[in-house]
């Protein structure tokens, strides 16, 4: 009978991850899973969307990237819409990027062009680019993309576009990675995939919280009464996730998750940059207002404690010979990860992902706090200067 009885510390730990596991479990199917019952709803017409098709400014901040906008700029001036402009704000001189849009606004007339000047002071420079563009834009909707980004379909705009209704004032969408293949690529699209799960699962259940730059949509009026950047004009970065913070509610913001909006990147080529633009995103996210920062941090906090609790509960099962306790603590794992992998890979088909996770999602699933940690370490030992604007 000892193989079937608990002593005091396995009790202990068997209630704890059993606590655990309900808040985890709890935690994916109110938030994760949202985007699955969005993407139903929105497939049997049981979401309201708006009939008309406003005219739309799509504005592109590039520095030095010609070779991106030789890739995925005709994608973009060739949606199927009846009326909009692109307007793509040249940040730098030192490639073919101003002879290359030159050339092409003969081809494409609803194509215009600007620049960054280089005594620009006082402001980020992509922050002066973002708002140089919204000012030379004619239409009152404003759509944000960037140079390396290439639409899934050329329906892009017209379901971004469903989302205008009277009320919405900020749409937010998906974007992700074109996967390839290493570690590296597999781990930044697993982290793009979570991320985005999770603030476009927070908007969808009503609590906005940021935004991403490469595929978001709002109102000029709206960039207008925040008085643009000025809530955050110090500091290098906070565009797209800062302003969003301080702009998005329930009421007015919505989210479009169908497979033909998706906006793809490149791969991650080198660490550096994925680790700069991690390190760039918690720089600012510890001044996000609401309660969702801190929920984030409890629901990554209370898996590194799963991990620990049924790791240790299994170990002392097993050195003990009680195998019930063993059981049950392998049990619990089990079913949490086959939760994990429905909602995670059913996502991803969704959104029309190539990638899925199964053997590797516990790893990742374990690593992912700890890279979070490492890129706040990182912050707290970089100088305040380099956050700042240059």
């Amino acid at each position: 009978m000892e193989a079937f009885t608990f002593d005091s510390t396995e009790k202990a730990l068997l209630v704890t991850t059993g606590i655990l596991f309900l808040f985890q479990v709890l935690y994916y199917l109110c938030l994760y899973a949202r985007i699955l019952r969005h993407n139903k709803a929105a497939r049997q017409n049981e979401l309201h969307f708006s009939p008309e098709l406003p005219p739309i400014s799509v504005i592109i901040c590039a520095r030095e990237e010609c070779e991106n906008l030789r890739q995925n700029l005709t994608a973009i001036l060739e949606q199927d819409y009846p009326q909009f402009e692109v307007i793509v704000i040249n940040d730098g001189n030192a490639d073919e990027s101003e002879d290359y849009l030159t050339l092409l606004e003969e081809k494409y007339h609803h194509l215009y062009h600007s620049f960054v000047p280089d005594s620009s002071r006082y402001i980020s420079r992509k922050k002066l680019a973002v708002t140089l563009g919204i000012r030379a834009s004619k239409y009152d909707w404003l759509v944000l993309t960037e140079a390396n980004c290439h639409p899934q379909s050329n329906q892009w705009l017209r379901l971004l576009a469903r989302n205008f209704t009277s009320r919405t004032q900020v749409v937010l969408g998906y974007s992700d990675r074109t996967s390839d293949k290493g570690w590296l690529s597999r781990q930044s699209d697993f982290d793009n995939l979570f991320t985005s799960m999770r603030y476009l699962g927070f908007a969808l259940a009503g609590s906005p919280y940021m935004g991403i730059g490469r595929n978001l949509a709002y109102r000029k009026d709206l960039f207008y009464e925040q008085k643009g950047f000025s809530a955050h004009l110090d500091l290098l970065r906070g565009d797209d996730d800062l302003f969003i913070n301080h702009v998005a509610t329930s009421e007015n913001t919505r989210v479009e998750t169908d497979a033909n909006a998706v906006m793809r990147m490149q791969p991650v080529w080198r660490a550096k940059d994925w680790r700069e633009e991690k390190i760039g995103y918690t720089s600012t996210a510890r001044l996000y207002h609401g309660l969702q920062r801190w929920l984030t941090g409890w629901e990554t906090t209370t898996r590194l404690l799963f991990y620990a609790a049924w790791i240790a509960t299994l170990v002392l099962g097993i050195l003990h010979f009680h195998w019930l306790a063993a059981g049950l603590a392998l049990l619990l794992f089990l079913l949490r990860f086959i939760l994990q992998a429905v909602i995670f890979n059913k996502t991803a088909k969704e959104l029309n992902e190539t990638r899925r996770y199964y053997l590797t999602l516990p790893l990742f699933d374990f690593l992912h706090p700890l890279q979070s940690l490492r890129w706040k370490l990182y912050c707290l030992f970089r100088k305040k200067s380099d956050f700042l604007r240059k």
